[in-house]
């Protein structure tokens, strides 16, 4: 597969890939300094991706690479942006395309969710209504204006990756969307050509990605590339236990500095939540490092309150 203008030959590596949508918060960086202990304590290089293809913020990518460095990551340069990267996706759709593996789908978000599914298929899985259209009816549902998306022609309903920290996890693949109806290739399909295209055999992101595993996977295994290792972390939640956001206040490093909450500080914190430094101690990234021991690692997430600054 061609990989791209500016990219590397790709070696072994894990990754951090951010949407560049504003900050990132402590669950962010808590992800990444995972990803990154991950990759160094196995010898793989570290590479940071801007996944830009939706809403992004101005500067908002460079902000994220200062705050990563302010914690003391490093990574592998370049840094990779998928908005310069379409014609890649293009080209692997075309492929698919041609191939018979792809079909247009004209139905909507709550058509889908209102129709029957199969027995036994997880809630919103696309039900088929356009997988096999004649021509005559694709014309009849483009002369309503809707565009289509593309979505791929699954030919299996479940599809198995390897975690590290959840094992063998099985979970479904369906007919999922590939390029959206704007013309936006869609996550799932970037995410796989991306990480074959860098050579990304390890994925460490938030346990909230697991079930997209097993499609991109399957993805990766249909385009010829071996899927990697993934280790799906527990995250980082609110004092209601939903999922940490921008809007629970000081939460990025720029907030939390505001209230002289140093970005070694938030090191130390995190380190702290992962087992790898007691409450209150002082740690950098090279300290953290020594003590990683992935089969130490919590499994329950980091429940994030106002006084864990105080």
């Amino acid at each position: 597969m061609d990989i791209g203008p500016g990219l590397p030959a790709p070696t072994p590596a894990g990754r951090f890939a951010p949407s560049p949508s504003g900050e990132l918060h402590v669950g962010n960086l808590r992800t990444a300094v995972l990803a990154w202990l991950f990759a160094r304590t196995t010898g793989r290089g570290f590479v940071i991706r801007m996944e830009d293809l939706d809403r992004t913020a101005v500067g908002a990518d460079q902000q994220q690479l200062a705050d990563l460095a302010a914690i003391g990551l490093d990574w592998d340069p370049p840094v990779i942006y998928q908005t310069g990267r379409q014609e890649i996706y293009q080209s692997v759709i075309d492929d698919l395309r041609d191939a018979g593996r792809t079909f247009e789908c004209f139905c909507t978000r709550r058509e889908i969710l209102e129709a029957p599914s199969a027995p036994h298929a997880p809630q919103g899985a696309y039900p088929g209504t356009c997988r096999d259209l004649t021509a005559a009816q694709r014309v009849e549902r483009r002369a309503t204006g809707r565009p289509p998306a593309v979505r791929l022609r699954s030919d299996t309903d479940v599809f198995t990756v390897d975690d590290l920290l959840h094992g063998n996890h099985t979970g479904a693949v369906d007919d999922f969307v590939i390029q959206r109806n704007d013309g936006t290739p869609a996550y799932n399909l970037a995410v796989v050509v991306d990480d074959a295209a860098q050579g990304i055999d390890q994925v460490v992101r938030g346990d909230d990605l697991l079930s997209s595993a097993p499609r991109q996977a399957y993805l990766a295994t249909l385009l010829g590339h071996t899927p990697p290792t993934y280790a799906h972390v527990p995250m980082v939640l609110n004092s209601e236990h939903v999922r940490l956001s921008k809007r629970d206040g000081a939460v990025t490093l720029t907030d939390l500095a505001e209230r002289g909450v140093t970005a070694d500080d938030v090191l130390s914190h995190m380190a702290s939540s992962l087992g790898l430094a007691d409450r209150g101690e002082p740690v950098d990234i090279a300290a953290i490092l020594e003590r990683f021991r992935p089969a130490a690692l919590p499994r329950d997430p980091w429940i994030l309150t106002d006084d864990e600054w105080s």
